[in-house]
């Protein structure tokens, strides 16, 4: 008996089975905290989506929560519209001050803005996911608001102690997230997400923790040349004038305390949780209540993602999930 004829063609390719797979792969974004600074975040997305880089998913402490929030809500183009219509002057018509209170504003004048346009949003209901990263004002625990509310997730995010009020949630009241996690990769991970991109607005503020040894006495130390006069008696109006630059206000020492802070926990949180790539705008100058400085803020953000996008493309295009 013969054998079976067998054809040793190589079988016809499909065209459609040829065609290389896309191996890119969404990013999961981790905005930080930074008040006035976190406008860089509208920046930093606009680039992306510019560049056609996916934003798979997104965890957002304070104004990072905001701005996440109105991204995916696809409110971004309106939210920047606000952003730059912000004056110096035209800040205090959004200053709703309240003495006898947990915070020195209320912040409903900013909470009527966002119902205007986000009223009745879910976040479950978003084409994406989104973590809203909170303070629980009586234990200090981390929490994570990933349903419910839009806006009383992102305003829970954003109530910065001593200027906003908490924020109740059901039986608990909220304060900022930047107090516990000023950027949440750790969320990310949580939430398995396999490449995490972290936007850090505080990196570059402080240099790395040191330890100082110096004796306690009063006086400037070893400060610069006094001018004196004939006598050799230093002229008061020089040491007036250095008193008055060293001296700090209120709001300077409420800045600088929030920004040490958010600055310590984030090496700290970072250092055990790291991102795959961190974002850094150059934000240092902005101030944390120069809300009005909207528009540069916001080009830094969109510089610094365009000049790191090789690094992104490369990241997202080479995962294959090994």
């Amino acid at each position: 008996m013969l054998p079976a004829k067998v054809d040793n063609r190589l079988p016809t390719p499909d065209p459609k089975a040829s065609i290389r797979p896309d191996r890119r792969l969404g990013i999961a974004l981790a905005l930080g905290g930074g008040a006035a600074r976190g406008w860089a975040h509208i920046g930093v997305l606009k680039a992306l989506r510019d560049n056609n880089i996916e934003v798979s998913f997104i965890a957002g402490t304070s104004i990072g929560a905001l701005v996440g929030g109105c991204f995916l809500a696809g409110r971004l183009a309106e939210l920047e519209e606000f952003a730059c219509s912000l004056t110096r002057r035209g800040l205090i018509r959004f200053l709703d001050i309240r003495f006898g209170t947990a915070g020195l504003l209320g912040g409903m004048r900013l909470n009527r803005r966002l119902v205007e346009q986000l009223d009745g949003v879910l976040i479950e209901k978003l084409d994406k996911p989104l973590v809203c990263v909170a303070t629980e004002a009586r234990s200090g625990h981390e929490v994570w608001l990933d349903s419910g509310s839009l806006i009383i997730a992102m305003r829970a995010s954003y109530a910065l102690p001593g200027v906003f009020e908490p924020v109740r949630c059901g039986d608990r009241q909220l304060f900022d997230g930047a107090l516990v996690n000023p950027v949440p990769v750790s969320v990310c991970r949580a939430y398995e997400q396999p490449l995490v991109v972290a936007v850090n607005l505080n990196y570059d503020l402080f240099g790395r923790a040191a330890v100082v040894r110096m004796n306690a006495a009063r006086g400037s130390g070893p400060a610069t040349q006094r001018p004196v006069n004939a006598a050799g008696e230093a002229l008061e109006s020089f040491a007036e004038n250095e008193r008055r630059r060293d001296k700090i206000g209120v709001m300077e020492s409420m800045a600088d305390a929030f920004n040490i802070i958010q600055d310590r926990i984030s090496r700290s949180r970072l250092a055990g949780d790291p991102p795959d790539l961190s974002l850094h705008p150059r934000v240092r100058d902005i101030g944390l209540a120069e809300f009005f400085r909207a528009e540069e803020t916001i080009a830094l953000g969109y510089e610094e993602t365009v000049r790191r996008l090789p690094e992104i493309e490369r990241v997202t295009e080479g995962y294959n999930g090994g």
